[in-house]
């Protein structure tokens, strides 16, 4: 039972070629390319009003310097965002309940930002570490504090992402799984438990929306006190 569980979280493969490859390809397929026509389809203008509000709101409290990372930032949440709905799909598989996959992402991002701010501003960025007024006998065990509390943004991006999605589609699983089960024996609780896998499933829904929303806003926060 366990086995059949977390099997649909395993990167599936055919002839030996991982197929998570076409997963992280087919969201860029989906998106409408941009036309040269004057006035654009609603799809387009919906897609267009979309990213435009999502950047404005994302970027409005950083300075001129963190404007360059909206076409990164602004792309990486479309592909997230894309990822995780697709994900929610029958006979689909998300890459983002991979660990290793959001760490390949949250890891590289953030060490982007720390190495900025070590280069523009170092005195600003290693301050940190060490708050102005902190007692004499308080400043190694807030140092080591600090330290470890920068290494962890990293790891808590990606075990967040991981872990919320992760449970959302355990949730699911074993609420679908119940409802099936029950049905001959119980109907009246078959069709109680199936009410609540459709609430479910518009929570998780939500989820997946908010998760990719809050990796890039916790990015932007990191870049904001590195910039």
């Amino acid at each position: 039972m366990t086995l059949s569980l977390f099997n649909q979280f395993s990167s599936p493969t055919h002839l030996g070629i991982p197929l998570i490859l076409i997963a992280l390809t087919l969201p860029w397929l989906l998106f409408p390319a941009p036309s040269t026509r004057w006035l654009n389809n609603r799809v387009l203008t919906l897609q267009g009003w979309f990213i435009a509000r999502f950047t404005n709101q994302l970027f409005l409290p950083l300075n001129a310097g963190g404007h360059k990372w909206a076409p990164l930032l602004t792309s990486l949440m479309i592909f997230l965002l894309t990822l995780n709905m697709l994900g929610l799909l029958p006979y689909t598989f998300t890459p983002t309940t991979q660990l290793s996959l959001n760490l390949g992402l949250a890891v590289p991002l953030w060490l982007a930002t720390v190495i900025i701010g070590m280069r523009n501003q170092p005195t600003h960025a290693l301050g940190h570490f060490l708050p102005e007024g902190t007692p004499t006998l308080l400043i190694p065990v807030l140092i080591i504090i600090e330290t470890i509390s920068l290494f962890i943004r990293p790891l808590a991006l990606g075990v967040r992402l991981t872990a919320n999605l992760t449970a959302g589609h355990l949730l699911i699983h074993l609420i679908s799984s119940a409802s099936f089960v029950l049905l001959p024996m119980m109907p009246t609780v078959a069709i109680l438990t199936t009410a609540l896998l459709l609430m479910l499933t518009l929570l998780e829904v939500a989820v997946a929306m908010i998760q990719a929303y809050v990796f890039i806003l916790l990015l932007s926060l990191y870049l904001q006190e590195n910039i």
